[in-house]
């Protein structure tokens, strides 16, 4: 299926937390980016507690996180970026946040969506799930001019997103060949540093995931995605 996928001229990525979109699609992403898609990536929370660091503040690790997920979306390729910035680990499912992901779609107009699979089984952190809704409602919501019809001024309309592909799935319908992108994931990943603190262990459990993902499929190394077309 992946051979006849038809690319996006312009797709996003909503994801919850600095390097969830690295470790999940980003060899799809640079392998997109360089063929000409446009990629923008909203990035819900700041990743503010993400360490184990008892020196170091939420405003700090925010900050050094958000500069980490604009040099790692940069070698995967992204134009664009957007933080929310909201803290970590306290994302809801509510109309607020589906406002918020709603205006970043009607202003960005991608053609396809990347985002975490919230239907995916016993998925432990709250953020995933939540990011998971939080895009796929703020998808239906943009389309329609009757939802948040307060945001549409200034020229803004609203926009439909065609299909959507669902990453950390365990229900995949659709695979992409990344063994020519493989490098420049590992590359994205290694952009977190604050994060990562064996490169060599950490491209070595990447190389092992993605050449059994692929396997099945007959590819060296794949990344694997619960595919959706909107009506």
């Amino acid at each position: 299926m992946a051979d006849a996928f038809e690319l996006p001229r312009r797709a996003m990525a909503i994801f919850a937390h600095p390097d969830d979109v690295d470790f999940g699609c980003s060899g799809t992403i640079a392998l997109w980016t360089a063929q000409g898609v446009h990629v923008t990536y909203c990035l819900l929370t700041s990743g503010n507690k993400g360490t184990h660091d008892a020196k170091m503040t939420a405003e700090r690790i925010a900050a050094i996180r958000e500069k980490e997920q604009q040099e790692a979306g940069r070698r995967a390729g992204a134009s664009e970026f957007v933080f929310l910035r909201h803290d970590d680990g306290e994302l809801e499912v509510g109309m607020d946040m589906r406002a918020e992901v709603c205006k970043v779609i009607r202003v960005h107009k991608p053609d396809l969506v990347f985002c975490q699979d919230p239907w995916r089984q016993y998925q432990i952190h709250p953020d995933h799930r939540v990011a998971g809704w939080s895009a796929l409602d703020g998808v239906i919501a943009a389309r329609d001019h009757l939802f948040f019809p307060e945001q549409l001024t200034n020229g803004l309309v609203h926009h439909r997103v065609s299909r959507a592909l669902l990453f950390g799935t365990a229900d995949p319908n659709v695979w992409f060949d990344i063994s020519s992108t493989m490098k420049t994931k590992i590359h994205a990943l290694q952009a977190h540093e604050s994060q990562i603190g064996d490169f060599k262990r950490l491209a070595e459990r990447m190389h092992a995931f993605a050449g059994a993902t692929g396997t099945a499929w007959g590819l060296e190394k794949a990344e694997a995605f619960r595919y959706l077309e909107l009506a």
